[in-house]
């Protein structure tokens, strides 16, 4: 029997009034097709270009934790196949900012898919968040893109600490604020994209695991607000 996210016949009738954490994603399988995997980070880079806000996100919320003069850096958390962080360099070069762009993950399938494309000015490491804490590494803006929607209770809590001691300034961490209506628009369009990759299940499954604004303000510590932001996003933000 095929589930709801995988394609079934029941595909809108998923309840999505609370989160469901049974689910996990095809991708954090480590040993799934390493070349649907590959197919699926580019693609994603697509999808989050079109869906995530980011740019928006960029100028209202990254731009002013920047250092007015001299060189700035910024942290990508968990940063998958580095279109965010690829982003990020552009969109500052293009405003006029000098910045640093470091993006990490853990995973090294992520890491192996990111550095293919690696511009100057970012860079890609396979480490966590408590290795670059250990190391004593400090960033002005860390941010992740649907990173949060994937951790349980305490590695939340971790995340979270380990980002407020990497940042001086500002961290602004980015998911999907599930509804109804998200989930419907990404079963529809997703279809157009996701031949040969994880991209349809994958997304989907982040829906229902994902935060409505107050689950995820209840979620976060002290110090830390969550906002929603158009369309469908929802951000956890706490200034140094």
């Amino acid at each position: 029997m095929s589930r709801p996210d995988d394609g079934g016949a029941s595909l809108l009738a998923v309840d999505l009034r609370v989160r469901d954490l049974e689910l996990r994603e095809l991708m954090d399988d480590p040993d799934c097709d390493p070349r649907a995997l590959a197919r699926t980070f580019r693609r994603f880079a697509l999808v989050n270009a079109l869906v995530s806000g980011w740019r928006s996100v960029w100028r209202t919320h990254v731009v002013p934790a920047l250092p007015a003069h001299g060189q700035g850096r910024v942290l990508d958390l968990g940063c998958g196949g580095g279109d965010l962080a690829r982003a990020i360099s552009r969109w500052a070069a293009s405003d006029g900012f000098d910045v640093e762009v470091v993006g990490v993950d853990p995973d090294p399938r992520a890491i192996d898919a990111a550095t293919r494309r690696a511009p100057r000015g970012v860079t890609f490491r396979e480490q966590s968040s408590g290795d670059l804490v250990t190391s004593g590494e400090r960033f002005d803006v860390v941010v992740s893109n649907h990173v949060l929607h994937h951790l349980g209770d305490e590695e939340r809590a971790g995340f979270l600490a380990d980002s407020e001691a990497l940042a001086t300034t500002r961290s602004l961490h980015s998911d999907i604020r599930r509804s109804a209506a998200a989930y419907r628009a990404y079963a529809l369009g997703s279809t157009l994209v996701s031949a040969g990759t994880f991209v349809r299940v994958d997304g989907l499954r982040s829906i229902r695991r994902s935060f409505t604004v107050p689950e995820l303000s209840a979620a976060l510590p002290s110090g830390w607000r969550a906002e929603q932001a158009a369309p469908h996003r929802v951000l956890a933000i706490r200034d140094a």
